[in-house]
C-alpha cells in the first residue's frame, strides 16, 4: 500500500500548530521530511502519525474519574439550549465542536453553562471513519 505524502501546511492542520511550528520541528530534526517530485517537502504519513502520538498532550481531565470510556475530549461549554425536558449543550474540544442530547435534569446537576470547562465522554459500538 503506497504511504501518503502530507504537505507542511496540511500536516499543521492535522496536528493543529502553525506551518512555521511544523518547519522548526523539520529543521531540528524531529520530524522527518523529505522533498515531493515538485520540491516541496513533505512528510510521511506514517511519520506523522507517529510524531502525533509521541507529542500528544491533551489538557489534563479535571474530573480524575476512572472510566471504560477511552475517548475523553475535555472542552469548553460554549452553549446550552434546554426546554423542560431535553437540551442541547454544544462544547468545543479543541477545534472539534462536540453536541450531547441529555435531559434538561442532567444539566442541572452538572451545572453546564457557557464557560463551563467540562469532558466529553464518547462510547460508541460504531465510529464510522471515512477517507479522502
Amino acid at each position: 500500500m503506497p504511504q501518503s505524502r502530507i504537505r507542511v501546511k496540511d500536516a499543521a492542520a492535522l496536528l493543529g500548530v502553525s506551518d512555521d511550528t511544523v518547519r522548526r520541528w523539520i529543521d531540528s530534526g524531529t520530524l522527518a521530511s523529505s522533498k515531493d517530485d515538485a520540491g516541496r517537502i513533505v512528510v510521511e504519513g506514517t511519520d506523522l502519525a507517529t510524531f502525533a502520538r509521541e507529542h500528544a498532550s491533551p489538557p489534563p481531565d479535571p474530573t480524575g474519574t476512572e472510566s471504560s470510556a477511552r475517548n475523553r475530549l475535555v472542552g469548553l461549554v460554549t452553549k446550552v439550549t434546554s426546554d423542560t425536558v431535553m437540551s442541547e449543550v454544544e462544547m468545543q474540544c479543541g477545534p472539534f465542536t462536540v453536541v450531547s442530547l441529555m435531559s434538561t435534569e442532567s444539566v442541572r446537576n452538572l451545572d453546564l453553562a457557557p464557560g463551563k470547562v467540562a469532558v466529553a465522554v464518547v462510547k460508541a459500538t460504531t465510529v464510522i471513519v471515512e477517507a479522502p
